[in-house]
């Protein structure tokens, strides 16, 4: 019986400009998004009905419930294709935290699409899988196709960014949740910022995009930290590692992470901060790897 396996990277907004809700209640933003070099595990292989189990370090913290993101995915497939639901068993090995800034879920989507696709041969090409994956949510077409790009509009309007070099990078994240709906509330109770996009850098350098990066924001961090203050401990935590270049909040929380000037770096200061936060999810990582 044909298993197939895939990993199901964690997404990374370097930056993440935010504007005004809309009246459909959606907010435009600009974000350069990239991808590392760890996240969850999916495996798809052939059965006699749709079935989800989870496993791993994250598991108690998700089900196979039917309003999982890889169900829906899936099930969207079996309309698009016209073959109904899909016989399909599904293994999600989950290794990142939940709630954290990741895009997790949609990334388990994605991996989950493109493995069923292969399992079953069917006849749908790139596009169409990504016109299914939106099903799980705007990020969704982008984390299927798991490449750096500039992410616009509601985070569907996609542009491929291959200049960006990969970025030795550690990712922390304190423990807790930071869920996504709570902190855009608390950002429309502020002050709101425009989902501008800057132009790109003039040096495609780690050492010039990530001085280019220190330029931008996280429109989400601030209230995010208002909402769960150990991610503000956790930015601390970063940023008094040896050699670190920036530290920032990914998505709406609640990892952040710490970009360096090289891959050994990046290793000593994910020891460090693993050996002093052992309650901690801290991984050493490469952002923008093709």
């Amino acid at each position: 019986m044909t298993v197939r396996t895939a990993l199901a990277p964690a997404k990374i907004n370097l930056f993440l400009h935010v504007g005004a809700v809309d009246g459909d209640g959606y907010h435009p933003l600009s974000s350069l998004v990239a991808f590392a070099d760890v996240g969850d595990g999916v495996s798809v292989e052939p059965a006699e009905r749709l079935s989800l189990d989870v496993v791993g370090p994250f598991a108690a913290g998700l089900s196979g419930a039917d309003d999982n993101l890889i169900l829906r995915a899936l099930r969207r497939l079996g309309e698009a294709s016209g073959t109904g639901e899909p016989g399909l068993k599904v293994v999600l090995d989950k290794r990142l935290p939940i709630a954290a800034g990741l895009g997790g879920g949609s990334s388990d989507a994605g991996a989950a699409l493109k493995l069923a696709r292969d399992v079953l041969a069917l006849d749908i090409d790139d596009e169409g899988l990504e016109a299914v994956a939106a099903v799980v949510g705007a990020d969704g077409p982008m984390c299927l196709r798991i490449r750096t790009a500039w992410a616009e509009g509601r985070g569907d309007v996609l542009t491929d960014e291959p200049r960006l070099p990969p970025l030795p990078a550690v990712l922390f994240n304190p423990g807790v949740p930071s869920p996504t709906g709570g902190v855009y509330r608390a950002y429309d109770a502020g002050p709101v910022a425009a989902a501008d996009r800057p132009a790109p850098p003039a040096d495609w350098s780690i050492g010039g995009v990530i001085d280019w990066l220190a330029n931008q924001r996280n429109d989400l961090e601030a209230p995010a930290l208002a909402l769960t203050p150990a991610i503000a401990d956790a930015l601390r935590a970063v940023a008094a590692t040896p050699d670190v270049a920036l530290t920032r909040m990914s998505g709406s929380g609640a990892t952040v992470f710490g970009l360096y000037p090289t891959v050994d770096a990046a290793e000593a200061a994910a020891a460090l901060l693993a050996d002093a936060h052992p309650t901690a999810w801290v991984r050493s990582s490469r952002l923008a790897v093709q």
